[in-house]
């Protein structure tokens, strides 16, 4: 099996990289392989000739999105329709990530498969472009929508994701304020890679799939959380989003519910304090 791995060394495309080592794999770095270059792209995949191509590159700077939409559009829907082209033309499964910010948080009890889209920011309307030209572009697909993505591998742990953020400020000696009033699922990336590896090789229907940790927290449970793992005795202060005044808006609710994994038979996730745990063992923090 011929594997090309776009966005390799972000803290997903780092999890694919090693489940698909013993493949035939291509996992060029972002200036080796531009997403946004579509000649670049399609002359790679040309000569590679993937069965499977995984897109985990993406500009998930929520905030920067509002500022510099046009970057957001072209990363996140140009690029996108792309490879769904692509994907066609050459005849490979494309496996692409989205966002549980493509909904507008006005639920109450998790969104399914079916739930319609209703994106608050530039950032998810950019990712729900991504989704409908892929669904009118290409055949053999996997949307693979997540949530609050961390992992220990790759650029993006490197003080990218949340958990590393917050260890960061802890370690700082900053006051430590997170909110409470966001609602969703944090996911581990290792997890979520050994999942859609799953999917892909069960041969599942084509399609769109909510793939997160089970469970749901607040981000103020979260963070306290990771330090009750630790050991550590921190005082962390839970806030209201609008405290933070940050240019784009955040659903309050955003939990996914895994319906379609299940139904195709793929276990279950774990829950997101065990995953969490097993990502402060990786990391080596401990007490």
């Amino acid at each position: 099996m011929k594997v090309l791995i776009i966005g390799s060394r972000g803290q997903l495309g780092s999890e694919f990289v090693e489940l698909f080592k013993d493949e035939i794999l291509m996992a060029p770095s972002h200036s080796e392989l531009d997403v946004t270059d579509f000649e670049r792209v399609k002359r790679v995949t040309q000569d590679f000739r993937p069965d499977i191509l995984i897109n985990t590159s993406a500009y998930h700077l929520v905030d920067d999105c509002e500022d510099y939409p046009e970057r957001a559009f072209l990363v996140n829907s140009i690029a996108v329709r792309n490879l769904a082209i692509l994907s066609k033309e050459l005849n490979f499964i494309l496996v692409h990530f989205s966002t549980d910010y493509v909904f507008d948080g006005k639920k109450s009890s998790p969104y399914n498969e079916d739930d319609i889209p209703s994106p608050l920011s530039v950032y998810g309307l950019s990712k729900l472009c991504g989704e409908i030209f892929i669904k009118n572009y290409s055949e053999n697909f996997y949307i693979i929508r997540t949530s609050g993505l961390y992992g220990a591998k790759g650029e993006d742990s490197k003080g990218g994701n949340f958990v590393e953020r917050l260890l960061r400020k802890w370690r700082r000696g900053e006051t430590l304020r997170v909110v409470s009033d966001q609602i969703l699922t944090p996911t581990y990336a290792k997890e979520l890679a050994e999942k859609v590896k799953l999917l892909i090789l069960n041969k599942a229907s084509f399609g769109l799939y909510h793939m997160t940790n089970e469970g749901e927290c607040s981000w103020y449970e979260f963070s306290k959380k990771i330090f009750e793992f630790m050991g550590k005795e921190v005082n962390i202060e839970p806030i209201n989003s609008e405290e933070l005044n940050l240019k784009a808006k955040r659903p309050k609710y955003s939990v996914l519910e895994n319906r379609k994994m299940k139904i195709e038979g793929i276990p279950p996730f774990k829950h997101w304090s065990i995953a969490l745990k097993e990502y402060l063992k990786e990391k080596g923090y401990g007490e």
